[in-house]
């Protein structure tokens, strides 16, 4: 009864929210929409959108209006209004909105995680009794409370005062983290944050996967860099991500060649040695089973919508 009343109440100023987004968002019409605030932007669909693949990093996006769907690998996450979604690695999602209308358009708030600052606050909280640390998946969904929507709101109105965003803004921001820090999924934010968490260590080997996806890389050598035996590094980075380490290299290939095609025009062959494929076949089978279609249909298809 407490939790649905706490829901509820969300909810109320969740649409206090929606006004003022709606008020930064209406003239530009759907899309992502950034602000005067460099961390924060919102997003305006007026209908149910087909789903966006991307590598998305470290942010804290709450829906202010409508509902979304996010998938990591065969995992889907529902969230709607004054419900968030937090991002604490680098991940290769598909999100798209489930509900939205032209009267009553999906309105979302984003911000983007910095874990240093995250860092400095986990710092300055009094430390919680020495648990043994589990690894957690580096994406989950929460209520808001109201607290949290009240610092966003708070931020919001930021933007009617842009002479008062460099100094209030990142006291704002810091709230928000604290808020976080202090929420239902503490555990996971507090990972982010905390130097030599398991977070950190497969956040790190994301880095290097990122920057390297094309070239051959051995999981015993990742297992290396993350300071782990193969066996535990596997284990963990399945569970933070979802995935293998190959699948997840995988997907960051097959993504590139995705945007080396539609972006800068490549043809299949090309997208496919650039992004490290010997075989253009199996590039073709591993880019139909990802995206639905073969290469360049896909591309058509992405250039006619």
């Amino acid at each position: 009864m407490i939790e649905t009343l706490r829901q509820s109440t969300a909810v109320s100023a969740c649409q206090e929210l929606a006004a003022f987004v709606t008020q930064h968002t209406d003239a530009q019409g759907n899309g992502i929409h950034q602000t005067a605030i460099s961390q924060l932007e919102f997003t305006r669909e007026s209908s149910a959108s087909t789903a966006i693949r991307d590598v998305f990093e470290p942010v804290l996006a709450i829906v202010i209006q409508g509902k979304k769907e996010a998938l990591l690998g065969e995992e889907t996450y529902q969230y709607g209004a004054a419900q968030y979604l937090v991002i604490s690695v680098d991940l290769p999602l598909s999100g798209f909105v489930t509900e939205a209308t032209p009267d009553k358009p999906y309105l979302g708030f984003k911000l983007n995680l910095d874990p240093a600052q995250l860092c400095d606050i986990v710092a300055q909280i009094q430390p919680q009794a020495e648990k043994k640390e589990n690894s957690v998946r580096g994406l989950f969904v929460s209520n808001a409370d109201v607290a949290l929507i009240d610092c966003a709101i708070r931020l919001t109105r930021l933007l009617d005062t842009p002479q008062d965003i460099p100094f209030l803004a990142p006291m704002m921001i810091r709230e928000i983290y604290y808020r976080l820090l202090i929420g239902e999924q503490s555990a996971a934010v507090r990972q982010i944050a905390t130097s030599g968490s398991t977070m950190q260590r497969i956040a790190e080997v994301i880095k290097l996967l990122k920057a390297n996806f094309a070239q051959s890389l051995r999981v015993e050598d990742l297992a290396e860099q993350a300071n782990m035996s193969a066996a535990s590094f596997h284990r963990h980075f399945r569970k933070v991500t979802s995935m293998s380490p190959l699948q997840y290299q995988k997907q960051l290939r097959l993504l590139e060649a995705r945007r080396l095609m539609l972006v800068e025009h490549a043809d299949a062959t090309s997208a496919a040695y650039q992004v490290g494929y010997e075989s253009p076949s199996q590039f073709s089978r591993e880019y139909s089973r990802m995206f639905g279609a073969p290469p360049m249909k896909d591309i058509e298809r992405l250039r006619i919508a």
